[in-house]
């Protein structure tokens, strides 16, 4: 933890192997009443998260041994920790990479510790605020859909691990069946009014949605309409 004096507040775990970033971000984050944990590498990371999980985790993508991409897509499989990734390789390609793997943000090193501020009480706001109020689980094409447990299950049963950002699109999806969803009405519902987004950063996010349901029978629930949007496909249930 840095400044030892500072309010406590959620906890971020910052994940880079350079010490000099990590002090950095981590006092300007502490400065600003956050929690502090820091990891150099995957291993440090599982470490950090088995003593207390954290809020957020802020990752790198260029680490020693495991990589950042390998990192995200293992922290999306076994549950839904924010992630940000910091990758000094800013291309748009990297990006979706990224964001197919589960990210919730994405920002190109070297970033103004200023942004990532801003960036991580973004994707929070956005995480406390996920689930829709009232009602119970949804039920869809022998799916069901749990959205204040985040939990998703098959027809056949099986769990089916979401992102944070997964979640917020789902529940969108199924609080507004059988109409067509712009990709702007989309980024607004599942990503936020305050977050900053790029073209195809609802696209990414779409098509992951829809592999997932695919893989489990759930083929085409997820509707392209061309030149409007996204539509899905059966009008649930809620109990």
């Amino acid at each position: 933890m840095h400044k030892p004096g500072a309010e406590p507040g959620d906890l971020i775990l910052l994940v880079d192997d350079d010490p000099e970033i990590r002090q950095l971000i981590g006092d300007f984050l502490a400065q600003h009443g956050f929690r502090v944990a820091e990891a150099a590498d995957g291993a440090g990371m599982d470490r950090q998260i088995e003593a207390e999980r954290p809020a957020l985790v802020v990752l790198d993508l260029m680490l020693p041994g495991e990589d950042g991409l390998a990192i995200c897509r293992r922290l999306n499989a076994a549950g839904r920790i924010p992630v940000i990734m910091l990758s000094a390789l800013g291309e748009e390609t990297d990006r979706i990479v990224g964001l197919e793997l589960g990210a919730d943000d994405y920002l190109p090193k070297p970033c103004s510790p200023r942004e990532l501020l801003a960036r991580v009480r973004a994707v929070l706001r956005r995480n406390e605020g996920a689930e829709p109020s009232g009602g119970g689980a949804y039920r869809f094409a022998g799916w069901t859909f749990d959205p204040c447990r985040r939990a998703l299950r098959s027809p056949s049963g099986v769990a089916v691990a979401l992102s944070s950002g997964e979640v917020r699109l789902l529940a969108a999806f199924l609080e507004r069946p059988m109409r067509v969803l712009t990709r702007d009405q989309l980024l607004d519902l599942a990503r936020g009014t305050d977050s900053d987004v790029y073209d195809r950063a609802i696209d990414v996010q779409v098509s992951r949605l829809r592999k997932k349901l695919a893989d489990h029978d759930g083929a085409e629930l997820i509707v392209t309409v061309r030149s409007e949007g996204y539509m899905f496909s059966v009008r649930p249930v809620r109990r």
